[in-house]
C-alpha cells in the first residue's frame, strides 16, 4: 500500500495573474528496508553547460542541533559539487525539513525569484536523493525556457526517487 500526502510550497506573496508557474511533483517512494532514512532531496535547474542556474529546494535534517544535518548535504554529489558546497545554510525560502514517504507538490513562480533571471536557453530540471544506509539517485527532465506553451512532461526513479513531474505554464 502506497501513502501518498501533498505538500504545497509557494513563492512570496500573491501572483500577478500573467505570471508563469513552474510546478514540480517529487515522489519519496515506500522502501521495504531494515533501517529507514528519509532521503535528503535537492531540486534545481541546471543550464546546457551543467552549471547550477537556480535552486529551488534542498531538504534535509534542519532539527539537528548546531545545524549538524548540513554535514550529509554532501551526501547528493553532483549538487554539492555545483552549487552547495558554496552555500550558506539554511538556505533562505530555499531549505527544509526531509520529505516523508509520499507525492509533494512544489510550486514557484517564473516571474520571481531565481526563476525570473533565466535566460533563453537549454535547461534541465534535476532532482537528486542521498539516504543515510541507502543509494543515491538523480533524475533529469530537459526544458527549453522560456516555455511558449504549456510543458509536461515526468520521469520515473529506479529506487530513491518515484515519479518526477515538471509541468511548466507561461
Amino acid at each position: 500500500m502506497r501513502t501518498l500526502l501533498s505538500v504545497t510550497l509557494t513563492g512570496l506573496a500573491a501572483t500577478p495573474a500573467l505570471a508563469g508557474e513552474m510546478a514540480v511533483t517529487v515522489e519519496i517512494p515506500r522502501l521495504d528496508v531494515a533501517e529507514y532514512h528519509r532521503p535528503y532531496v535537492a531540486v534545481w535547474v541546471e543550464g546546457a553547460d551543467q552549471s547550477v542556474a537556480a535552486n529551488l529546494t534542498v531538504r534535509y535534517d534542519v532539527k539537528m542541533r548546531d545545524n549538524e544535518g548540513t554535514k550529509w548535504l554532501k551526501d547528493m554529489r553532483q549538487w554539492w559539487r555545483r552549487s552547495g558546497r558554496d552555500q550558506t545554510f539554511p538556505m533562505d525560502g530555499v531549505s527544509g525539513p526531509t520529505l516523508p514517504v509520499g507525492e509533494h507538490s512544489l510550486s514557484f513562480d517564473t516571474a520571481k525569484g531565481p526563476l525570473a533571471s533565466l535566460k533563453p536557453g537549454s535547461y534541465a530540471l534535476v532532482v537528486e536523493a542521498a539516504r543515510e544506509v541507502g543509494g543515491r539517485e538523480l533524475l533529469k527532465i530537459p526544458f527549453e525556457w522560456p516555455v511558449k506553451q504549456s510543458f509536461d512532461q515526468s520521469v520515473k526513479g529506479e529506487n530513491e526517487l518515484g515519479k518526477i513531474a515538471l509541468a511548466i505554464k507561461p
